[in-house]
């Protein structure tokens, strides 16, 4: 077992666990989106940014669901450095998905009512949690994240609806914001929405 510490608390977790894994045994409140128990670890959103200290005395920001536990490291879950990064990330989150009830939860908890960023009307915050869903666990991999930059999106191939999806809904369960919807029996994601919109 590794020992360690998250805020001053000691604790112990088995070696190759997370500090998220670690913090959520024990009880310690971190947040995230982009984390399922179930998946492996992506470091979307980085929301679960925490502060470590290294046995050698290194200080520096990394993400939770993705730094293993070391013997002897210090980790501080709400730092002054640690606030000021969610805080950003929480802002960009909130203007690219203002109408998401998650999003904005989130947001309410840190204080943050509007951002100071242009506001976009996405409803997708590029987590990956359902590209991961299709990959690892029905194995199908008919998703993935398509184009670069602002245009990255999440897509099937070609923009169609995929005619080899099982229809499990994992994808629409695992999304954090609602993205996904499952109407009258069919999968509808965000790229068809546009495309219905756009044709009128």
């Amino acid at each position: 077992m590794i020992e360690f510490a998250i805020d001053g608390k000691k604790i112990w977790a088995k070696e190759g666990s997370t500090i998220l894994e670690a913090a959520r045994m024990f009880g310690i409140y971190i947040p995230t989106l982009c984390y399922h128990e179930a998946l492996t670890p992506y470091g979307a959103c980085r929301l679960c940014t925490v502060e470590i200290t290294t046995a050698t005395g290194r200080t520096r920001l990394v993400a939770s669901c993705l730094y293993p536990v070391e013997e002897g490291l210090q980790v501080k879950t709400n730092s002054e450095r640690v606030k000021r990064l969610r805080e950003g990330v929480m802002e960009l989150l909130l203007a690219r998905c203002p109408r998401s009830d998650r999003i904005k939860d989130l947001a309410r908890q840190m204080g943050i009512s509007e951002p100071s960023f242009r506001l976009e009307d996405e409803d997708c915050i590029l987590c990956g949690l359902c590209v991961k869903v299709c990959h690892e666990i029905s194995e199908k991999k008919l998703l993935s994240f398509v184009n670069r930059g602002t245009k990255r999106e999440v897509a099937a191939a070609f923009y169609e609806p995929p005619e080899e999806c099982i229809k499990c809904g994992g994808c629409a369960y695992v999304c954090p914001t609602g993205a996904i919807k499952i109407e009258d029996g069919r999968l509808v994601f965000p790229w068809m929405r546009k495309a219905e919109a756009l044709r009128g």
